[in-house]
């Protein structure tokens, strides 16, 4: 096992990401599908400008139903619910680094951006699978 090679060998790189003008619907509709990471990346111009987290969208919704014609998710916007300026890693970071960084447990992952484009995202989960099968 080899914690110094970069996080590039071990994150996701099928990232699913929105806009901050879209519509929370759009968020509902990725968490619905496959197994995926529960941070969602928000970009502009092709760069990172904030996440949302499923946290974030529980909070907006929190007397929702999940049906989509729920008036909530038809008049809040990304932008509403994401949070700016996001924790990012670079994809040459060290997994040590940001096994490090993620036990400290104030943030449970990260976007790997690359001059501010999403290449990737590395969760506590992701960090674990690796440990467990090395």
């Amino acid at each position: 096992m080899n914690r110094n090679q970069p996080i590039s060998k071990i994150m996701t790189t099928d990232v699913e990401c929105v806009s901050p003008d879209q519509l929370i619907l759009d968020v509902k509709h990725i968490y619905e599908k496959r197994s995926f990471h529960h941070h969602i990346p928000v970009v502009e111009n092709d760069k990172l400008i904030g996440m949302v987290s499923l946290i974030d969208f529980m909070r907006k919704i929190h007397n929702a139903t999940l049906d989509d014609n729920e008036a909530v998710y038809h008049e809040v916007k990304v932008e509403e619910i994401m949070s700016r300026a996001p924790a990012f890693v670079t994809s040459d970071t060290s997994i040590e680094k940001v096994a490090n960084d993620l036990s400290k447990g104030e943030v449970h992952a990260y976007v790997v951006a690359d001059g501010g484009k999403v290449v990737g995202i590395i969760s506590t989960a992701d960090i674990i699978r690796y440990f467990l099968n090395n």
